[in-house]
């Protein structure tokens, strides 16, 4: 007989239960107790307590469950990881890749761990759904794997598609050092942590143009954004010395894609942005999202004897 994370068991040879919070091996499993002690205990001495959980056909391996998660106002549309916490055993938590976006995902999940590799999850995600892709104990997050996510974007509407996304990912003590909240249609708290924001938004014609008969209250505000943004990772967050080298690119990419929005919002005819020279990282992943924008007419590099190489004007339509 095989147990999942979170199942309720019963010890076979003494009076007493618990929820399975670790897999310890395919023989062995970790039970924690009422009292709150985590047990390790031979597979063939549990038994399923029906009413309480169910068994499941793999140990490591849950079943991709599709969840219908209709559109969400409040969450920017891309690529999340919502992370939920067992409403039963505690410190167990449950991965549900979610796709906050118009488009459809084709998704490859793998984990890696010492150079060996495990497929996790394959399948669809439409638009609006999550699967559920992971499970384990977050008492052992200092040796869960490292994963690779591989996405395919499909999209009806007219635009230019993108490039497959390869995003890889290292889960972290300070991606769960925030208050948990409730996650979206879900009553279960936990952690939301984006994967990626580059996945490209359909806009509706017809909601945009209703958009504009709503009353103020029903408006959401833009602050028109500085014509000079400096995208210095000192400049945006007072704890960029805490943070790695993709987190900053990610955090410099969502400031830019705002303020990008922003002017267009607001008519601007030009505005600079300042990233640097550096390595050009930063610089190419600018130019490539800027040359794929419909609303820019061009762009190039800012005034030399001011900026050096290290800033892009652009030129609005």
């Amino acid at each position: 007989m095989k147990f999942k994370l979170g199942d309720f068991v019963r010890f076979v040879d003494e009076k007493r239960e618990g929820y399975v919070t670790k897999i310890i091996d395919s023989q062995t499993l970790g039970v924690t107790d009422e009292d709150g002690f985590e047990i390790p205990v031979a597979v063939s001495n549990l038994t399923s307590v029906h009413g309480h959980g169910v068994v499941a056909e793999e140990v490591d391996a849950p079943k991709p469950i599709q969840v219908n998660v209709p559109s969400i106002s409040k969450i920017e549309n891309g690529i999340y990881v919502a992370v939920a916490t067992d409403q039963k055993a505690g410190n167990v938590v449950h991965l549900h890749l979610q796709n906050q976006s118009p488009n459809v995902l084709l998704v490859s999940f793998t984990s890696e761990k010492k150079e060996k590799y495990s497929g996790l999850f394959h399948g669809v995600i439409e638009s609006y759904q999550s699967s559920l892709i992971y499970s384990a104990s977050l008492a052992d997050l200092d040796i869960w794997p490292e994963f690779t996510f591989q996405i395919l974007v499909f999209s009806k509407a007219d635009i230019k598609p993108v490039d497959p996304l390869v995003i890889r990912k290292k889960f972290r003590a300070k991606d769960f050092s925030t208050e948990q909240k409730e996650l979206p249609q879900s009553k279960n708290k936990g952690w939301l942590i984006r994967l990626d924001d580059l996945v490209p938004v359909t806009i509706d014609a017809q909601k945009l143009k209703e958009s504009f008969f709503k009353s103020p209250a029903e408006k959401r505000t833009v602050d028109a954004p500085s014509k000079e943004i400096d995208l210095h990772i000192e400049k945006l967050r007072d704890d960029h010395h805490f943070l790695e080298a993709d987190e900053i690119l990610q955090i410099q990419l969502n400031y830019f894609q705002n303020a990008l929005d922003a002017a267009v919002v607001h008519h601007y005819d030009k505005m600079v942005f300042i990233h640097g020279s550096g390595n050009g990282t930063l610089r190419d992943k600018i130019h490539k999202l800027i040359s794929k924008n419909p609303h820019i007419k061009t762009y190039m590099d800012a005034r030399k004897e001011k900026f050096g190489y290290g800033a892009t004007e652009v030129v609005f339509k």
